[in-house]
């Protein structure tokens, strides 16, 4: 028995060593759980990753949302996509913001808690030796839809604001995104399925009940492409495969025109044979992070 719990104890110890070590081959402090905002007495969650080198006074705001839920596992899919290993490796500092999921808010509400993850980070930048006007933000499908959009209806910051976070605008320097929905109105030549996410998305509860115009309504109002042209627009680049099967290429297409017909700056990377997403994705995060150095 005695020798059994010795035995268990070394074991445990190979381990946790093996942990340890695993840790600090990583390029980052990560920093967990921690409450940005909060909102119908639950807090909005965050995690950060901090480069252990060479920081280079870069930020970057990871929208982390997959079919508009932000639970820890779509952070898990971030890990292994090699996002903060990647980016922290080159110095940015790297803010994971989860910003609810539509079982509890819908789109308007995820939108809101969005700028609120940006003002958060504006707020802290001076912690985290983060030029707050260098920001870059990204994310995918969901993420992506969520960061688009707030980038087509940025705000400016109240000075007299009694919340403080109110102070702070929520403009990005540049976006860079994966596989986003911008179109709710035409999904791929045919319209969306408002039985599922989406139609959460739109509503709270779905569109049970709702009538034609108010879909119709709700969903020009949450898609970045119906609201380019009203503020400024930064640089994007979005990252599409030709046969995902979840979210059209029509999507990225339809946005990178309509922010080029207004004078902006947009650039689509085609992922041949691409799906949602793909297994060699950190090849195109690696890429998505060259265009951020140049862009910052």
């Amino acid at each position: 028995m005695i020798r059994s719990i010795a035995s268990l104890v070394i074991l445990l110890g190979i381990v946790a060593q093996g942990v340890r070590a695993q840790e600090d081959s990583l390029p980052y402090r990560h920093q967990e759980s921690i409450v940005y905002s909060e909102i119908h007495g639950t807090g909005l969650i965050c995690d950060i990753f901090v480069p252990k080198d060479s920081p280079n006074g870069l930020g970057l705001i990871d929208l982390v949302s997959g079919a508009w839920h932000s639970d820890r596992g779509k952070l898990h899919d971030h890990m292994l996509a090699q996002v903060y290993t990647t980016f922290c490796s080159r110095g940015y500092t790297v803010f994971a913001m989860r910003p609810g999921s539509v079982s509890k808010y819908a789109g308007d509400e995820l939108l809101e808690n969005v700028k609120t993850a940006i003002r958060y980070v504006k707020s802290v930048s001076n912690d985290y030796n983060v030029d707050p006007e260098r920001l870059g933000m990204m994310g995918a499908s969901a993420g992506g839809h969520l960061t688009l959009l707030a980038s087509v209806t940025a705000e400016d910051g109240d000075t007299e604001a009694k919340d403080s976070l109110k102070r702070h605008d929520t403009r990005v320097k540049a976006i860079a995104v994966f596989f986003p929905p911008t179109d709710f109105l035409d999904w791929g030549g045919a319209k969306p399925n408002f039985d599922g996410a989406i139609g959460q998305l739109l509503f709270a509860g779905g569109v049970e009940g709702r009538s034609d115009e108010e879909i119709e309504g709700q969903a020009r109002a949450l898609s970045p492409l119906h609201r380019i042209g009203e503020g400024d627009l930064p640089p994007y680049l979005l990252i599409h495969g030709d046969a995902d099967p979840m979210v059209p290429l029509q999507q990225s297409e339809v946005f990178v025109e309509a922010v080029k017909a207004q004078g902006g700056d947009a650039e689509l990377i085609v992922k041949p044979d691409g799906a949602h997403p793909w297994p060699t994705i950190h090849e195109e995060v690696a890429v998505m992070a060259d265009w951020f150095d140049e862009r910052l």
